[in-house]
C-alpha cells in the first residue's frame, strides 16, 4: 500500500518528463525486522528498493533518507535536470547525516 508520493521533473521545457517516487507502508516481516519499500520511476528506469529497520519508525526513516541518496546521486541531478515543483531547489527529502553537504536550497536549510 502507497503512503506518500511525490512527483519531481527530469529535464527542462519541451523534454521535461515526470519523475514518480512512491513509498510504501512498513511492515513487520517474519524474522521480526521490519521493511519499507520505494519505487522511483525515472523516465528510462524504475528504482525498486526494500530498506530494512529495527522497528516501523526505523524503516521508513531509512527508506526516506535512501531516496534522497538515490535523487542526489542520480544522473538527471549531475545534469541539473531535476527539480521539484518546477524551480523549487532541492527534492524534500532527507540525507543520512554523513551526505547532509550534498543538500542544496530548500533541503540545507531544514536539516
Amino acid at each position: 500500500m502507497i503512503i506518500a508520493s511525490r512527483t519531481l521533473t527530469a529535464g527542462r521545457g519541451d523534454d521535461a518528463k515526470p519523475v514518480a517516487i512512491n513509498i510504501h507502508a512498513p511492515h513487520c516481516n517474519d524474522d521480526k525486522s521490519w521493511e519499507c519499500r520505494y519505487t522511483i520511476e525515472w523516465p528510462d528506469k524504475t528504482t525498486d528498493r526494500t530498506i530494512f529497520g529495527f522497528d516501523s519508525a526505523q524503516a521508513p526513516v531509512l527508506a526516506l533518507q535512501m531516496i534522497g541518496f538515490d535523487l542526489y546521486t542520480s544522473d538527471d541531478h549531475a545534469k541539473g535536470a531535476l527539480s521539484w515543483d518546477g524551480q523549487r531547489p532541492g527534492f524534500g527529502f532527507p540525507l543520512h547525516p554523513e551526505y547532509r553537504d550534498w543538500l542544496m536550497g530548500d533541503d540545507a536549510k531544514h536539516l
